[in-house]
């Protein structure tokens, strides 16, 4: 027996298609039967990879008895929050500020016009720490709403109205602003561990990356150590998978030891940036070995092959989570024979498991100690260690791999897209390049339809009108290609997105919403500034706009990425671990771009240094041919710029250019 979820693209709804729960995908014909049944909604919302919506579906969506409930008293709508993160939007800021706090799987339950009267997260199948169980909560919740409908209508209105729409005021950009935040982010920082706050710990990878930017505004070096210490932890720790490369999504526990197993895209296309920034200002090699090795993980796992990237793989593997990444002591010595001792010290491997009885992975012990122990050369060992865990992986490639979830979502593949061109730039290496252009292509060809962008992709399907984050992420990533791929087509696509995007999505007064007008409308037109597990769309605009705008010359780039910026800056100077990428983008508009065009550059030497170099307020376009800055000329950013035999680079601030560089002296010292 099948549900009409059956009927579904997405991974997540499909999982539940064959419980006995009678659900409904959220669409009008749903949302009408609530009305003409009089029934209250359950909504529930989550996705494929997460570990208590597997937990809450095996506990009471797979109970026939439980099924039986919500079929006779309720409207039940499945939500994958990947597919609509709109009303997850809505539902988790309500969730929010009704309980404190939010989460997946969301729990709620709406009068027929999707208002809420009763909101949490997981609720257990048995009664626990004074909570009702499932059933329970089921049975009182139909009982007062054939009683007393009128009161849950009434704390229904009550909710919304307290769901408050701050108007923001426009203040002033200055560095203060970036000083406040950097205040504020120290005070909860670890300086033990790296990262920020307590457990559970997130990467945080804006944050961070604001911390190198903020150390390069002052001259004040010794900031970045903290950043250092922080990327070093975690790819230290169980949160890197050590094996097949990839950052699982965050640790349990302070010193990223006992990870939530589950990969996403999104993270493992965040993290490689700032471990290449790492590389750009310190060249150790480390940084770089996990830069590869997480887009190494990238590709080989998660691109699909039309040219898009999947979005992500499970936490649990036979009914466990994390089971597919744990060893024991006993199955690591037997996979790797030679060397084990070497490789069970060098990991915290343990006859008795460092984790339930497993072992997870964790690094503590300097590769210094293992050679000195050991009586070989740090090479040696280090050679040594890297065979035992190509051993491991190809053992652990014989396990059934986790589950995929093979959507491919427009905005987590712009940010691979922005991965992949900074991977290119370090390593030169053109499969990172092709990449990317292939990822452009398949983005144009399949999810552009009638000069709009479209969010998902699923079986040979487009659907789902294109969120603010798949507009911003999207040309913000069009902008990354034209550095290294300098295309009239892509830029003109660029501007032409940001015109859309700011017709249909502003709000008339100083940012974006999240939905474009012409997206279905629900009780509340969501809105997000927050640069959380992923940059806020607003965010990412008021950066790509300011990119176009020195790209282009064209005002209205200007005047609506400055007005994001100065409607948000106090908060995120007060709240900066919830603005990182919005006080990167203060910072490139205070510093003011660097706007650099190198001109046939034969040895590639002169956008080496450049690429390789930590100037994250440049906008930096490598000129091959002759016919591609013709076809440039007519914008803002090539005018002047003439095409020469010979090496040359134009390096403009403040609106001062200089005269063409032909010697890498010279242009050191414009850096």
């Amino acid at each position: 027996m099948f549900n009409s979820l059956i009927h579904e693209t997405s991974p997540y709804l499909l999982q539940h298609a064959d419980n006995p729960v009678r659900w409904y995908s959220w669409n009008n014909n749903s949302l009408h039967m609530a009305k003409r049944e009089n029934k209250p909604i359950f909504l529930s919302i989550g996705y494929s990879s997460c570990h208590w919506c597997h937990v809450m579906a095996h506990e009471s969506f797979e109970n026939n008895n439980t099924a039986k409930i919500m079929n006779k008293y309720f409207i039940n709508i499945k939500v994958d929050r990947e597919e609509r993160p709109d009303i997850d939007d809505i539902y988790q800021k309500i969730c929010q500020s009704v309980n404190g706090q939010g989460g997946w799987p969301l729990s709620v339950f709406l009068t027929p016009e999707q208002k809420p009267f009763y909101i949490t997260t997981y609720i257990p199948s048995q009664k626990s720490y004074g909570r009702p169980s499932f059933e329970d909560l089921l049975m009182e919740l139909a009982k007062q709403w054939t009683e007393n409908k009128q009161k849950f209508e009434q704390t229904a209105e009550t909710i919304i109205s307290n769901v408050q729409h701050n108007k923001l005021n426009n203040n002033k950009i200055d560095k203060s602003i970036l000083d406040e935040a950097f205040v504020n982010l120290s005070q909860i920082s670890d300086y033990i561990n790296g990262g920020f706050g307590h457990s559970p710990k997130f990467p945080n990878v804006m944050n961070l990356s604001f911390i190198l930017r903020y150390s390069k505004f002052c001259n004040i070096s010794k900031f970045n150590n903290f950043v250092f210490k922080t990327l070093i932890k975690m790819a230290s720790g169980g949160i890197f998978d050590k094996l097949d490369g990839g950052f699982h999504r965050y640790s349990t526990d302070e010193r990223w030891f006992v990870p939530h197993f589950e990969k996403m895209l999104y993270d493992n296309s965040l993290l490689p940036l700032i471990y290449a920034e790492a590389y750009q200002l310190t060249k150790n090699k480390y940084y770089l070995e996990i830069l590869l090795k997480t887009m190494d993980y990238v590709l080989s796992r998660l691109l699909s092959p039309e040219g898009g990237f999947y979005s992500s793989q499970d936490a649990d593997y036979e009914g466990e989570e994390g089971k597919y990444y744990l060893w024991t002591k006993q199955e690591i010595v037997d996979v790797i024979k030679d060397h084990a001792d070497i490789f069970c010290m060098y990991y915290n491997v343990t006859t008795a498991g460092n984790f339930e009885g497993r072992n997870i992975l964790y690094n503590s012990i300097s590769l210094h100690f293992i050679a000195s122990k050991f009586g070989i050369s740090e090479n040696e060992a280090s050679k040594i260690i890297h065979d035992c865990e190509n051993k491991l992986l190809k053992s652990r490639l014989q396990r059934h791999s986790p589950f995929l979830d093979d959507k491919i979502i427009t905005s987590w593949n712009a940010l691979t897209i922005s991965a992949l061109i900074k991977t290119y730039k370090i390593t030169k290496d053109k499969k990172f390049k092709n990449t990317a252009s292939r990822c452009i292509d398949f983005i144009i060809s399949r999810l552009i339809q009638k000069s709009q962008l479209l969010h998902i992709y699923k079986n040979k399907t487009a659907k789902i009108h294109g969120y603010l984050d798949d507009y911003s992420y999207f040309i913000n990533s069009l902008i990354d290609f034209l550095e290294i791929n300098p295309s009239s087509y892509h830029l003109q696509l660029a501007c032409d997105l940001a015109k859309y995007m700011i017709k249909h999505f502003w709000d008339g007064d100083n940012n974006f919403f999240m939905t474009a007008d012409v997206a279905e409308e629900l009780i509340i037109r969501p809105k997000n500034n927050y640069d959380l597990s992923l940059p806020s769309g607003n965010s990412v605009a008021a950066y790509a706009l300011l990119r176009l705008y020195h790209l282009t010359g064209l005002q209205i780039f200007y005047d609506s990425s400055q007005k994001i910026m100065e409607s948000n800056c106090d908060a995120a100077a007060s709240n900066p671990f919830a603005y990182g990428y919005l006080l990167n983008t203060i910072y490139i508009y205070l510093k003011k771009p660097t706007e650099i065009v190198i001109i046939n550059d034969e040895n590639d030497s002169m956008s080496d240094l450049i690429n390789k170099s930590f100037i994250p307020e440049a906008i930096s376009i490598n000129i091959s041919t002759e016919n591609q800055l013709k076809n440039l000329t007519n914008y803002h950013f090539f005018a002047g710029k003439e095409y020469t035999n010979h090496s040359a680079a134009y390096v403009c601030k403040n609106y001062v250019c200089s005269l063409p560089l032909t010697k890498m002296e010279e242009l050191k010292n414009y850096m």
